[in-house]
């Protein structure tokens, strides 16, 4: 059984979006469809510091997705501490988003997770393809 992260819906969405998650990822998370790859980045951030393994498979395209993630088995767990989205291009159904995500593994030194991510959009929804680590 995954042991999911309660939520405080009067705080801020663990993507940085101050309207909360009960009206950011929370929606998504949900079922919802991600409006643009952006979107549907900030979202995967907020499941991956939620530990919603379910919701990184389910928005993880076919061709490239691995069978699991084993976030629960992490060791040390990492505590995500913060996402600042760089940049955002798309053109038509692919999109490619940029970000920067700081993380702690255990009582650790703060780390920087730079990655340029590959989307595409396939019957309405977006899809994390793939991501290169440019340094």
């Amino acid at each position: 059984m995954l042991a999911l992260q309660a939520v405080d819906t009067l705080t801020p969405c663990p993507c940085g979006n101050h309207t909360g998650y009960t009206r950011c990822c929370g929606p998504l998370h949900d079922g919802g469809i991600a409006q643009t790859a952006e979107a549907l980045m900030r979202s995967r951030y907020s499941a991956y510091v939620l530990k919603r393994e379910d919701y990184l498979l389910a928005t993880w395209h076919p061709s490239t997705r691995p069978a699991s993630l084993k976030l629960t088995a992490q060791q040390p767990m990492p505590t995500w501490l913060g996402l600042n989205v760089k940049q955002h291009q798309q053109e038509g159904e692919h999109a490619t988003v940029e970000f920067v995500a700081r993380l702690r593994y255990g009582g650790g030194k703060a780390q920087r997770m730079h990655e340029i991510s590959r989307f595409v959009r396939e019957q309405g929804r977006w899809y994390y393809l793939d991501g290169r680590f440019p340094e």
